[in-house]
């Protein structure tokens, strides 16, 4: 029996908490080809904490510097209330990934190419924030680990699956998925919207989440994070809700 299918990323729905984003270009108009992949594809890092090899290039005003971005975490969206997709409920909160056998289950699911190259630069025993998305308050709910690197997503061959895909080869996927594990609950839930006030703030001062990318690619439900993101994200629990 397949396990539930996560959130998908072609034609992403942006979060209801997001009204006054800029709609990013839906994922559904990704073009499939070969040079897409190659241009959004990084490099996968020996190191443990993952991309340690990888550079960011971006030109600056003052004519071209390079910045270099190390991403050790990262952000998984999922959808904790139920919607139909082609007839099928690709509802999956944390409560049901702790219902899992051994609380572990594989992400599937995952229609994206920068997207997929996150998940196949993901590396063993790397963590990740569990997000609610697309319902009525979305935000972190817990943090999982990967637990097995990226491997071929079955999904893409099932005909009855709603991510499947019908120009994918067995003998060279187009799609790969990982396992995670439940760690644990974050302390309290951590809304989007404090997150947001965050990034604006830090956004003026020059402070971790300026560059986030849950709100300058949200859409994407694969997400890295910053070693000072992730930290930052994570301390909010012990504070009081605002």
């Amino acid at each position: 029996m397949p396990w539930p299918s996560r959130k998908r990323d072609k034609g992403a729905i942006a979060d209801k908490k997001e009204p006054d984003a800029k709609v990013a270009k839906t994922e559904e108009e990704t073009p499939d080809k070969e040079e897409e992949e190659k241009s959004t594809k990084p490099p996968a890092g020996s190191s443990k904490s993952g991309w340690k090899n990888w550079k960011k290039t971006k030109e600056s005003d003052s004519g071209g510097e390079e910045s270099k971005i190390t991403y050790c975490h990262w952000l998984l969206k999922s959808e904790p209330e139920s919607r139909l997709e082609k007839g099928v409920d690709v509802k999956f909160s944390i409560d049901d990934l702790k219902a899992q056998p051994n609380q572990t289950t594989h992400w599937d699911g995952v229609r994206n190419y920068q997207a997929r190259n996150f998940l196949r630069a993901m590396k063993l025993g790397q963590q990740a924030f569990f997000y609610h998305s697309n319902c009525k308050e979305p935000g972190v709910v817990g943090i999982v680990k990967i637990v097995k690197e990226a491997y071929p997503d079955h999904t893409q061959f099932d005909q009855k699956d709603p991510h499947y895909d019908s120009t994918s080869r067995k003998e060279n996927p187009k799609w790969s998925m990982v396992d995670v594990q439940f760690v644990r609950m974050t302390k309290r839930f951590i809304p989007l919207s404090e997150i947001k006030a965050h990034h604006l703030a830090h956004k003026a001062d020059g402070g971790p989440l300026k560059n986030m990318m849950l709100f300058t690619r949200q859409r994407l439900s694969i997400q890295p994070l910053t070693q000072e993101e992730f930290d930052f994200v994570l301390g909010l629990e012990e504070e009081k809700p605002h």
